[in-house]
């Protein structure tokens, strides 16, 4: 069975931290690069930060770098996302996702299995 289950949202002051984790099955995990994408209200989803399976190569949107970091425990089939200096903007549900197919890591057809979301929201 195929899971992704992400934690750790919340509501959090601007210019505050968070970190996310998302445990995700053997089947989603292993020797799968990863992905955070996240969608606010009324928007589309985008991307936010890739890692490769082996944690070597990581990549970020514009609007995060610097500020996200992506990570991930292959001997506990984790993921995370620790988020710094966060922006009211930065409002959104964020998933987690599996890469399972080749091309562009940047869109979400790149990616066969998703988690169900948790929401993150920045006050001003």
């Amino acid at each position: 069975q195929v899971q992704l289950v992400e934690s750790g949202g919340g509501l959090v002051q601007g210019g505050g931290s968070l970190r996310l984790s998302c445990d995700a099955s053997p089947r989603a995990f292993n020797r799968s690069p990863m992905g955070w994408f996240r969608q606010a209200p009324g928007k589309e989803r985008e991307f936010v930060a890739h890692i490769s399976w082996s944690g070597d190569s990581t990549d970020y949107a514009d609007y995060v770098e610097g500020r996200f970091t992506i990570a991930r425990d292959n001997a506990k089939g984790t993921l995370y996302l620790y988020m710094n200096s966060l922006k009211p903007e930065d409002t959104a549900i964020y998933y987690c996702a599996s890469q399972t197919y080749s091309g562009s890591y940047y869109s979400t057809r790149a990616y066969g299995y998703w988690g169900q979301g948790t929401q993150v929201t920045v006050s001003s």
